[in-house]
């Protein structure tokens, strides 16, 4: 019997998939995060407490997580990869480096919030907005910004972060929208203009609100959620949507190739985007505007139809990214 639990015990320290399937417990599975690590968690541990599947979770930005998973293709180190605007997944897809799953949950979502052969799934969706410091303003004696065009105010010179899309699939989700809504051309103009008032690219889609919130800056450019968390949590904050119209993000989820618990990763995708895990997002306070119809909206938060948004095509975007964010680093970084 000792010989038997010793032979049990070296299986789970060598092998410790093999022995969770063995000893009848879940195994675990490994998510890379886009989603920032405070709405990650309380999702995951959700997805967990509903499935009895445990997690393991690193935090990366979109460029940072696809370089990662291209590099560890030979040896995927993670099941899946959760979070970043959809254009950065078909960046995946197509540099094979997903592999395809269809959720019969997916059936009741809109085709823009899937791939049609499973390769990713979106579950779910953010505006972009503009969180302000009130109290800034009224120390500045600005006016709250209500365009694009009343970022570019003299006032405003080194008051502004957002997030740099050589990094961050939010800060490139931005440029694309000026592209979609004013063409390339006059969206760079508008760029170059707006670098005067720039004072900081952050690396991450969510760090202008975090640093807005502290104090550090008086505009923050982004999608919504945190703006929402900090006027929330009671910080001088005011959150606009520019009239001109603002993108949105549908972030999404993928299996990757060569993902050593599948069945835990498909698990994941069916109750990310089944009705329990979308009014997770509500109930838990993500800030998250959900994609499933008939989920429920966090108290609070603005109708998603009464915003003014802007379309775009998430395969052009994906096919085009490499030369805007170059684009982006030599016009608008470096000013050439």
């Amino acid at each position: 019997m000792k010989r038997i639990v010793l032979i049990v015990l070296l299986v789970a320290l060598m092998f410790p998939t093999l022995a969770a399937v063995a000893l009848g417990a879940p195994a675990s599975i490994t998510v890379y995060s886009s989603v920032d690590e405070e709405n990650a968690k309380k999702i995951l541990d959700a997805f967990t407490k509903s499935t009895g599947i445990p997690y393991k979770m690193v935090f990366l930005s979109s460029g940072p997580a696809i370089a990662r998973i291209e590099a560890e293709k030979d040896n995927p180190q993670a099941d899946v990869w959760m979070g970043a605007p959809s254009e950065n997944h078909i960046t995946v897809k197509d540099r094979g480096l997903s592999q395809p799953y269809v959720s019969p949950n997916a059936s009741i979502l809109k085709k823009q919030f899937k791939d049609a052969a499973g390769y990713w799934t979106c579950f779910y969706m953010n505006p972009m907005g503009v969180g302000v410091r009130t109290d800034f303003l009224a120390r500045m004696k600005a006016d709250l910004p209500k365009t694009w065009q009343d970022l570019l105010k003299p006032e405003f010179k080194g008051q502004i972060q957002y997030p740099s899309p050589q990094t961050s699939g939010t800060g490139y989700n931005m440029v694309i929208g000026f592209v979609k809504m004013w063409g390339e051309d006059a969206a760079f103009a508008y760029l170059k203009k707006l670098h005067a008032n720039v004072q900081l690219y952050t690396q991450s889609g969510t760090a202008p609100s975090q640093n807005l919130a502290i104090g550090q800056t008086a505009i923050g450019i982004q999608f919504t959620p945190a703006i929402l968390k900090a006027m929330d949590d009671g910080y001088p904050v005011a959150l606009v949507f520019p009239s001109e119209g603002v993108t949105y993000e549908s972030p999404a989820v993928s299996i990757l190739k060569g993902a050593k618990n599948l069945d835990g990763a498909k698990a994941l995708v069916d109750w990310l985007i089944s009705l329990e895990g979308q009014n997770v997002i509500a109930s838990s306070k993500t800030y998250f505007y959900p994609i499933h119809p008939s989920a429920k909206l966090a108290a609070g938060m603005p109708a998603f139809n009464d915003i003014n948004t802007v379309e775009v095509d998430t395969a052009w975007a994906a096919a085009e990214k490499t030369r805007i964010v170059n684009k982006w680093i030599a016009e608008v970084l470096q000013g050439k």
